[in-house]
């Protein structure tokens, strides 16, 4: 089953509506966005969720913030995951205590440097568990680029890797981005906004657009 990560949560009946629709992860920016809460709000939203028993993950999401600061949210939020979206490099990422979600930006790399940087990361996330993310490449962002990138790269990568795709996805895409690449996981975030907001309606079709994809290839 593709795992399913809405990205951007900002309210807690969206996190609530989302998390009914079926995602296994709710994404909670932290770095600087329009989509950024504060630790507080992230309480909020999480608590929501445990107190109604929620049984989907939380994701942190974090942009070269020190060690020290992203373990105290961390801790602070009880987030389930951290997901690091900047320049941190693999030593640093030995420093969270969190399973992690590491963003790899996608841009003209070929498929063995992507796998070659991931052969890095694994070796010194050896007793960690991480997941690398595969996002679009876009200068001066990290994340949230609405951007696809070439899926065929990400196909080989994921024969080796339990990684999740993002960048650029939507309800009509997401399908075929499943089919080629047979991903662990999906990640979006403006594909189900409207007028940079949530909508719910949106959420749904992407979630079940991922499902039904799950049926057709079981």
């Amino acid at each position: 089953m593709t795992r399913i990560k809405i990205c951007g949560i900002t309210e807690e009946a969206h996190a609530l509506a989302t998390v009914e629709a079926g995602a296994d992860f709710i994404g909670l920016v932290f770095a600087h966005s329009r989509r950024q809460v504060t630790p507080v709000k992230a309480c909020e939203i999480i608590s929501i969720l445990k107190k109604e028993n929620k049984t989907a993950k939380t994701v942190g999401v974090f942009v070269n913030m020190p060690v020290s600061e992203v373990n105290e949210i961390a801790d602070f939020c009880a987030l389930d995951w951290v997901q690091l979206s900047g320049d941190e490099p693999w030593e640093y990422c030995c420093g969270i205590t969190r399973p992690i979600i590491k963003a790899i930006r996608i841009g003209q790399q070929c498929t063995e440097e992507i796998c070659a940087e991931l052969d890095e990361g694994a070796k010194l996330l050896s007793t960690q568990r991480f997941v690398p993310l595969l996002d679009s490449q876009a200068e001066g962002k990290y994340g949230g680029t609405g951007l696809t990138f070439n899926w065929k790269l990400a196909q080989q990568v994921a024969k080796r890797f339990p990684v999740i795709i993002a960048g650029g996805l939507d309800p009509n895409n997401v399908a075929q981005a499943i089919e080629i690449v047979s991903p662990w996981g999906v990640d979006v975030s403006s594909g189900v906004e409207v007028d940079g907001v949530k909508d719910i309606a949106k959420i749904k079709t992407f979630i079940g657009a991922v499902r039904k994809s799950d049926e057709n290839r079981s």
